[in-house]
Parts: structure tokens; C-alpha cells; sequence
């Protein structure tokens, strides 16, 4: 009889342990699945990745500021006029035209500014101002203030991208920091001096940036004195390009727009951004 009850204890104590062992299983937390054979962990190719792949080894054929592909006038008949200012950044190019911009918001005047990616980093509080007026727009004027090379030319002293992933880190790097700090992805492009060859001009509109020159040179890089700028600006015509610069404060620009400006209204010439109409080159 003990040994009858003793069995029944046994057996009711193994069913009850398995009843739970089925019970939690359904509870417990999925194994990690193997990865079977035919998975990758290539990553997809980026958009450096591709133009690298694509312009590796392409020489270029042309060298300058008005190349093909490169836009330089407003498409149109209108007696309008774009004014652009490039803020190049690095040691001597970080400062800022207040006498400048704050002249083009008390008349009221809409201008593109070219902004680098050091210019922003020296002057944060400025630039996100500026991108909050519905006066001016913000455009891509790269990254490094290089000209726009595949095999390193230089211009001016200052030597160029020298490959084609070195073209891609200098608009693109820049044209993701704008478009982080403003909400807006730029447009346009212009690269350090305005100087391009042709296999980087395709580089940039793979880019979906459109490369911008001038075709009115408007302070020489802020070199010009006070009649030279407004001599300049008063050769725009309608549909002029002009490239002026807003990173020298202790230059002539300033004084040379205020005097062109009120004389170029007089003319019948309003002012654009180069958004507002088709360019061309």
C-alpha cells in the first residue's frame, strides 16, 4: 500500500513539472534567428560611393568660370537683377558685414547669400538669423572653400579638390549642415574662387545642386574700394548676376552697394533671389 501511494506521489510530481514547462514556453523570449547563408551585410552604395565610381579616372577638358553647366545670368526679360554675397570662411574669412546686410534689410533689398561651412561655424547665431528673413535665401558655397577640381588644380593660391570623392565631401558636407540647421536643403553652388572644370560641373548636378558664377564681378573679393564696387554695379543689366562679398567688414562693399543701389533703382531695376526666376548660363 506505501509503496502503491509512494508511485501515485511520483508520477502526479513529474505530469505537474511538465504541465509548467509547457505553460512558460509560450512566454519566453524568442531565440535570436541564425542568419541563413544567403544573407548580406554589404550596406548599400552611398551617393560618394557612386560618383566615385562613376568619374574615377575622367580627365578633365576645360578649366574656368564659365564653363558649360555653370549658370550665370537670370533667364528672363525683366528688369531684375540678383545680388549674391559669399561668406568664404576659414582664418580671414570669418567675419561679417553688419554695415552690409543691415543696409540691404533697411531698404528692403532680397539677396542669395553663399554661405561656407566655417562661416557658419564662426558665426552660429548670425547665420541662423539670416536664414530666418524671408529677405534672403541660403546657398551652398562649400565646404572648405576649395575650386572645384578632380585632379587638384589651383586658383588664386588655393589648390582644388583633387579627386572626385574630395568634389563630393565639398558640396555635400555643406549642403547637409545647412540643411539640418535652416529645415532647407540649398539649391545652388557656388565653389571657392568660382572656379570649376567640366567633370566636376557634372559632378555637382549629380549632386542635385546647381553650380552658380556671376557675370558681374562685383568687389573682387572685397578688394575693391567704394567707386570701384559701385562702377561694377552699375554695369549690371537686366538679368545680371552679381557676386559681392559679405564676409569683410573692414572693406569697401558695404559703401559701394549704398551708393549703387539708390542709382540702380532709379534705373527701373528691381532685385531678385536667384530662386525666384529660371538662370542660365
Amino acid at each position: 500500500m506505501k509503496k502503491w501511494l509512494l508511485l501515485s506521489c511520483l508520477c502526479l510530481l513529474i505530469a505537474c513539472s511538465a504541465n509548467k514547462k509547457e505553460s512558460s514556453s509560450p512566454h519566453q523570449a524568442e531565440l535570436p534567428r541564425p542568419a541563413q547563408q544567403d544573407e548580406k551585410d554589404d550596406s548599400e552604395p552611398t551617393i560618394r560611393d557612386i560618383i566615385i565610381n562613376k568619374y574615377q579616372g575622367q580627365s578633365p577638358t576645360a578649366w574656368g568660370e564659365a564653363l558649360h553647366g555653370i549658370q550665370r545670368h537670370i533667364d528672363t526679360d525683366q528688369l531684375v537683377v540678383a545680388l549674391t554675397f559669399d561668406a568664404c570662411g576659414g582664418i580671414h574669412g570669418s567675419g561679417y558685414d553688419a554695415d552690409l546686410i543691415n543696409y540691404l534689410r533697411e531698404m528692403k533689398i532680397p539677396a542669395t547669400l553663399f554661405i561656407n561651412s566655417r562661416w557658419i561655424d564662426a558665426n552660429s547665431d548670425t547665420f541662423r538669423t539670416l536664414s530666418q528673413s524671408p529677405l534672403f535665401e541660403i546657398e551652398n558655397h562649400g565646404s572648405l572653400h576649395k575650386p572645384l577640381s578632380v585632379n587638384g588644380r589651383s586658383e588664386y593660391g588655393i589648390q582644388g579638390t583633387k579627386n572626385p570623392g574630395e568634389v563630393v565631401d565639398e558640396v555635400q558636407l555643406n549642403h547637409e549642415k545647412i540643411e539640418k540647421l535652416t529645415g532647407k536643403a540649398p539649391k545652388f553652388f557656388r565653389s571657392g574662387t568660382a572656379f570649376y572644370d567640366d567633370v566636376a560641373v557634372n559632378i555637382v548636378a549629380d549632386l542635385k545642386e546647381r553650380p552658380v558664377g556671376y557675370s558681374v564681378l562685383g568687389d573682387a573679393g572685397a578688394t575693391f574700394h567704394t567707386e570701384q564696387v559701385k562702377h561694377a554695379l552699375m554695369s549690371a543689366k537686366p538679368g545680371s548676376i552679381v557676386i559681392l562679398h559679405m564676409n569683410q567688414p573692414s572693406g569697401d562693399t558695404a559703401e559701394g552697394v549704398k551708393a549703387a543701389i539708390p542709382e540702380l533703382i532709379k534705373r527701373g531695376l528691381k532685385f531678385v533671389k536667384l530662386s525666384d526666376l529660371p538662370l542660365k548660363e
